[in-house]
């Protein structure tokens, strides 16, 4: 069989020589081995020996310097940068020299990482700036400020919503050490730093924008719309609570003219018939020795520069050579000047920016209301903390905006939308704890149950059918109003916390702390000056908390303060108030003013601040001939102020009593003998301050004004 063609041609392959063709070399063999090699350059900048390094420069345990550190939180890799953020804080925690001479690369590097897509950098970003900022002080970091906003509100806006809420986590941050460079410019339109924040809080809430006409409607603030976690929602409703709290400062708040231990009086000044009769009335009682400057300076024609004293408070740089002021109470003051220039513009924002999120302050009480009110006792920390967030957005608002506003049509507006806010919160009021001993969740119902009644009564305040419908009963068939069944609720509450009830049958009740009762004052006042059954009820109890309160409690100077500005309120006649006081509260109002000497032995020096508020008290009472307490009570405080300078003991003899403990700085020994001197010459009172005041620097100051 003859060959096929295939073997034929592969056996003639093995014996033919290969054509060459044109342009091309010789093939090498099957065999050849390729010996040629490239070289390429390997660059390793961090190990480089080309570079000298400063062998005195601060190095990390990694032998890493700042301008590393500062190299690597530029890098790629996200471990990397994570790993330069934890290099810094060890190299700055061991070379604290570092951070002033390197604040601004330090800052302006690290800012960036603030958007960082990776959520274990932005972690450890949030963790140094918590540590950093404490070693910082606030001249030095207000300048950073711009900075710090413009890549926060920019993460504010970020594709990822994770992001944005991490960056509201920075945010929280800033208004903690730095909330006037937060706030600033958040009422106009345009690039300001405040401006852009509250746009991104509206944002991440797809609660519409604040631009546009005033009264327009609402625009959206993106195509897609963002769904939060009630986790991620707090964070954001906390913040915002934190913002409006600092931006809304109506101009009571927004210069410290009052010491803190002093009660803020401004739910008192619209019952007076001049601001400045309000004023007089509200510095009555200050303690001097307090104040940090004169609250009030002679006017003169030209200015004496030769004057020693200080300066009005709008004007610091004209005040004595030796004063020190900060950054940011410049800043302040120049933005409170600002903001009383235009207080109508004010008015006009927060009143749309209050209307903006009505909606979603309700759909999230709603939301949030079922699996907090819980009839099993279950309470969802997170989502009841997310309801107090949201009523304290509110009280910000339209407590900004009742105090403010002075065009009728829209404060019945406003009142009107804060009713339909109530209205919801009022079949759960008030807010106890059903079965449940949890300590969180009783203050988180206590919170809320104060912010409820704070609301209530300035609805009361400022509602102008307020003191005609309060007065008005329902006549048989007729339905009370809304308001009239929540401030009867109310003063069943207020009530409740002054006698120190429980709530609950599973609960004991609790004493008022100093800021619980400082945020009932506004709602016991509005329902003792409302014309109600339930107005003598509220002030007996308010009178009897005052008086069985120990002197060494921390409640006793605010009870001591607010109680005597009750009393002389009956004295003064530019008052127009609704004030009632029936003649139970007229005893109650004399048995609290017997305890006055006692409380005064008691306090000794501990407190000179409440001792000096009795005493003026008491002084002015003496000179205003007050009406309330009984006519001889005043007469029969004498034989009981004698223990105060100096009391006979049987076997130790003369013994001084706290009067000659009080520091004679303090002004207050010189006001305790004022008072002596109204109250009448006593023998035995006269005796002990004679004791009391011999050999002391007001002997001379006692003789004269014996004399006069």
């Amino acid at each position: 069989m003859p060959k096929s063609a295939k073997k034929r041609k592969d056996k003639a392959a093995d014996f033919s020589k290969a054509k060459l063709k044109l342009g091309k070399g010789k093939q090498l063999a099957s065999n050849a081995i390729d010996t040629s090699f490239k070289a390429r350059s390997i660059a390793l900048p961090s190990q480089s020996i080309t570079v000298d390094k400063n062998a005195d420069a601060p190095t990390t345990k990694r032998r890493l310097t700042f301008d590393d550190l500062i190299t690597h939180i530029k890098h790629y890799s996200a471990g990397t940068r994570k790993d330069a953020i934890a290099g810094l804080r060890e190299l700055l925690d061991a070379h604290p020299t570092i951070l002033e001479s390197s604040l601004t690369t330090l800052i302006n590097a690290t800012v960036r990482l603030v958007g960082d897509e990776d959520v274990g950098v932005r972690k450890s970003l949030l963790e140094f700036f918590v540590w950093l900022f404490p070693r910082i002080s606030t001249e030095d970091l207000v300048p950073h400020a711009t900075s710090l906003l413009l890549f926060t509100t920019s993460a504010q806006t970020h594709i990822f919503p994770e992001i944005r809420v991490d960056a509201i986590r920075f945010l929280n941050l800033y208004l903690e050490y730095i909330p006037a460079a937060v706030v600033v410019g958040w009422n106009q339109s345009g690039s300001e730093n405040g401006s852009r924040v509250l746009e991104g809080y509206l944002g991440i809430l797809s609660a519409g924008t604040k631009f546009g006409e005033a009264d327009g409607p609402m625009k959206a603030t993106s195509t897609a719309s963002v769904v939060l976690t009630a986790s991620s929602k707090l964070v954001v409703f906390q913040s915002l609570s934190t913002f409006l709290r600092h931006a809304v400062l109506s101009p009571r708040t927004s210069v410290d003219r009052f010491p803190s231990t002093s009660i803020d009086t401004w739910y008192l000044a619209s019952w007076f018939r001049t601001p400045e009769a309000y004023a007089v009335f509200d510095r009555l009682l200050q303690p001097r020795q307090m104040e940090k400057s004169p609250a009030h300076r002679t006017w003169e024609a030209e200015v004496d520069l030769q004057f020693d004293g200080d300066a009005p408070c709008h004007y610091p740089l004209l005040g004595p050579l030796e004063s020190t002021w900060t950054l940011e109470q410049l800043s302040e003051i120049v933005d409170g000047v600002d903001n009383s220039a235009s207080g109508g513009s004010d008015s006009v924002f927060v009143r749309h920016l209050a209307r903006t999120l009505h909606s979603t302050l309700i759909s999230t009480f709603l939301d949030c209301a079922p699996s907090v009110f819980s009839p099993n006792g279950n309470v969802d920390e997170t989502q009841a903390k997310l309801i107090v967030a949201g009523a304290e957005i509110t009280r910000h608002l339209y407590g900004a905006i009742l105090q403010s506003e002075k065009d009728s049509d829209q404060r019945s507006t406003a009142c009107a939308n804060l009713k339909s806010i109530l209205g919801y919160m009022a079949p759960y009021f008030p807010f106890k704890l059903n079965g449940s001993r949890e300590i969180k969740a009783e203050q988180i119902f206590q919170a809320l149950n104060l912010i409820f009644c704070e609301l209530t009564s300035l609805l009361v305040l400022t509602s102008e059918s307020a003191p005609h419908r309060r007065g008005k009963q329902p006549t048989r068939g007729e339905s009370k109003d809304s308001l009239q069944v929540q401030t009867e609720l109310v003063s069943q509450h207020v009530v409740q916390l002054l006698k120190g009830e429980s709530l609950s049958t599973s609960q004991l009740g609790r004493p008022l702390t100093p800021a619980a009762y400082t945020a009932l004052l506004p709602t016991i006042w509005a329902l003792i000056n409302a014309k109600s059954n339930s107005s003598g009820d509220v002030l007996r109890t308010t009178i009897e908390h005052a008086r069985t309160v120990s002197s060494k409690s921390a409640l006793k100077q605010i009870t001591l303060e607010f109680v005597a500005r009750v009393v002389l309120l009956d004295t003064e006649p530019q008052f127009n108030g609704n004030l009632n006081i029936d003649s139970n509260a007229a005893q109650s109002i004399t048995d609290w003013i017997d305890h006055l000497p006692r409380c005064l032995w008691e306090l000794g020096t501990t407190n000179l601040a409440a001792t000096e508020i009795i005493l003026r008290f008491l002084i002015v009472l003496c000179q205003r001939r007050s009406r309330l307490p009984n006519p001889q009570t005043v007469w029969l405080l004498r034989p009981q102020i004698v223990p105060y300078f100096c009391i006979t003991h049987a076997t130790r003899g003369q013994i001084l009593g706290p009067y000659s403990k009080v520091p004679a700085a303090s002004g207050t020994r010189r006001l305790a003998l004022d008072l002596v001197t109204l109250i009448g010459n006593d023998p035995s009172l006269s005796s002990a301050v004679d004791a009391a005041v011999l050999g002391t620097e007001d002997e001379l100051y006692w003789r004269n004004i014996q004399c006069s």
